[in-house]
């Protein structure tokens, strides 16, 4: 066999520097959809979007159940309005509202009982004691039916100004855990640097997710239970004229022919 020529390079079959480029190559998350995303994440950023995922289960639940509750609320208080409207005295309001819910009977309830509580002074004093009573027991009413109502938007405008802030502390998180990977592979390459940004950055859509719908959501009820509040406000001016017009048939009419009704 002749001997190899000067200069003639030894026979290879792969570089040296080929092999961690293909160990690495290997070695890198594959599935970038969401959830493999969300499997390759640190545990930290793991933890913000399973909060963020619960906060955005919490704001649709409250969004059907409070739906439902408004619904029935303004139903009911609607209802109310038209028998205390068509009533022409608190008695008829009280017998059309009997098997009434919510809180329009129970502001004819307590129109009633202060009317009863104060009936042995109104053949001496004048009626006006009376009526400041009445709208004070109503205020109160409409104040516990509007609190009541209220219950839950709370969370709602929580989730919605905290929710891209705990988002982007994930973000945050997955970044600093990505350059950490890319000081350690010593390496720029946009192969190896783009799945930890991505990852890091599915917490701030999840984030945006959980927090536009709550904002959205929480506004459309501010609105809806104003106007509730508005119906209620009604209702209790209606109970508030048929105490007024009580008075002025017990000033015409004299007290025996009350009794005798």
């Amino acid at each position: 066999m002749a001997p190899a020529q000067p200069g003639t390079p030894p026979n290879t079959t792969l570089p040296a520097e080929a092999a961690p480029s293909t160990v690495m190559e290997l070695s890198l998350p594959h599935d970038l959809s969401p959830w493999g995303m969300f499997m390759a994440a640190d545990i930290i950023v793991k933890a913000v979007m399973i909060g963020l995922a619960f906060a955005s289960l919490v704001t649709w639940t409250i969004c059907l159940a409070k739906s439902l509750e408004i619904f029935g609320g303004k139903l009911r208080i609607r209802r109310a309005v038209r028998a205390i409207g068509d009533a022409a005295t608190l008695k008829q309001a009280s017998l059309a509202l009997d098997r009434s819910g919510g809180p329009g009977p129970l502001l004819v309830r307590a129109a009633e009982e202060e009317t009863a509580l104060s009936v042995g002074a109104l053949d001496h004093v004048s009626g006006d004691g009376l009526k400041e009573r009445v709208t004070s027991r109503l205020s109160r009413i409409e104040a516990a039916a509007s609190r009541r109502m209220s219950r839950g938007t709370g969370v709602l405008a929580t989730i919605g100004s905290t929710a891209p802030f705990v988002g982007l502390f994930g973000t945050v998180w997955g970044i600093m855990n990505a350059f950490i990977g890319i000081s350690q592979a010593q390496t720029t390459n946009l192969a190896v640097v783009a799945p930890g940004i991505a990852e890091a950055l599915l917490a701030t859509a999840m984030g945006l997710v959980a927090a536009i719908p709550a904002v959205v959501i929480y506004n459309v009820f501010a609105r809806s239970i104003a106007g509730y509040r508005q119906i209620l406000a009604d209702a209790s001016a209606g109970v508030e004229r048929l105490v007024s017009r009580d008075l002025d048939f017990r000033t015409v009419a004299p007290p025996a022919a009350l009794a005798a009704e």
